[in-house]
């Protein structure tokens, strides 16, 4: 794992089941529009929180890219779930900036609502296309941009499904926010 601090915060990058955080408040869902369970980690999150989530995600759709929303984390060990539309690659454009996004409103929406810990996918990284070095800088800059400015988010975890995506998010992570 990689872990850098930043103005007394932590950011922290582990390959993991982003179902599993159990030491972590909020855990952020690479969301379709709708809310709704499909593949790669919305699909993941829906299967682990059980139906009661789809529920009560069901009047907050749709989403647009960049949105970000939150619900009860029902049956995962958390107690949120933060959903993000990313991009899809080459369609949402300017991808950078809806990407960008994604973290910038589920940080500010966890710590308006006093969430001291929040753990992300490699958002619009799957099935959305984006390439997966693009991606890691994207989400590390707006991290490292919001995050001095939050008041009770101290922890932000990125929790890669792959060995190959947390090296490619823990060697950015280390040459470009310590």
């Amino acid at each position: 794992m990689a872990q850098v601090e930043l103005n007394g915060k932590t950011v922290e990058c582990m390959r993991g089941d982003i179902t599993r955080q159990d030491d972590i408040e909020a855990v952020v869902n690479a969301a379709n529009a709708q809310l709704m369970p499909g593949g790669g980690v919305a699909g993941a999150l829906h299967f682990a929180a059980g139906p009661a989530l789809a529920e009560e995600c069901r009047p907050m759709a749709p989403i647009r890219p960049g949105e970000a929303v939150i619900s009860g984390a029902h049956n995962l060990p958390n107690q949120f779930v933060i959903h993000c539309l990313g991009p899809v690659y080459g369609v949402d454009e300017p991808s950078d900036y809806w990407l960008a996004e994604c973290y910038r409103n589920a940080l500010e929406l966890a710590d308006s609502k006093g969430i001291e810990s929040v753990a992300f996918p490699a958002i619009s990284a799957g099935s959305f296309g984006y390439p997966i070095e693009a991606a890691a800088d994207v989400a590390l800059a707006a991290v490292k941009q919001v995050l001095p400015r939050l008041d009770n988010v101290t922890r932000v975890r990125f929790v890669l499904f792959s060995g190959s995506d947390e090296q490619v998010f823990s060697s950015r992570l280390l040459s470009t926010i310590e």
